[in-house]
């Protein structure tokens, strides 16, 4: 009883924080939105006993919104990215499509044949699936991740024009702050 109520309010969070990207006011709430959204449903996906796809879907969403977080602190700076605007454009267009869209996948779910199923499930679900999924690929994403981190660490450091090393020199004791561009915190 208790894990049917805690999975239905997931889904009311799931999809109220999924609206709420278009709710509000900044790109930087928008994305902590959709965070949260995909969160729940990943956490849904744990309660189904689908435990590698559930822990996929919440690393991948957390990690997916750390770098955009990183790419919006390096390329806007954190306060364009609060500042309000908004995040849906031409919305009586958007409106009827995502209604004829959603109407047309409904209908299909309702409409389609499905087949019945042949043969048993294999004995870990789970592992079949992460199979299924990754195949071969599994050493190709092993690789690739730690690439992956070492270009948004570079990123940043190439982004970055100065530093607290610049500023406060080595000991971090410099003292008013040396601040290469005037108007700083060390005016």
């Amino acid at each position: 009883m208790l894990i049917d109520i805690v999975f239905w309010v997931l889904g009311v969070v799931a999809i109220l924080s999924g609206a709420a990207v278009f709710w509000v006011d900044s790109m930087a709430r928008a994305s902590y939105a959709l965070a949260l959204s995909f969160v729940a449903v990943g956490v849904q996906v744990l309660f189904l006993q689908q435990n590698y796809v559930g822990v996929m879907t919440i690393l991948m969403m957390i990690m997916e919104m750390a770098i955009m977080a990183v790419y919006m602190v390096m390329f806007m700076g954190m306060n364009p990215a609060l500042m309000p605007m908004s995040m849906v454009h031409s919305k009586k267009t958007a409106l009827v499509i995502s209604i004829s869209v959603f109407a047309m996948l409904a209908a299909a779910i309702l409409l389609t044949d499905w087949p019945t199923r042949r043969g048993q499930p294999s004995g870990d679900v789970t592992a079949s699936l992460g199979e299924t999924l990754m195949g071969t690929k599994m050493l190709v994403m092993v690789v690739i991740s730690p690439i992956m981190i070492a270009t948004i660490v570079s990123g940043i450091v190439l982004a970055a024009h100065r530093t607290r090393y610049d500023r406060l020199g080595d000991d971090f004791r410099r003292r008013p702050a040396d601040d290469p561009q005037g108007g700083g915190v060390g005016r």
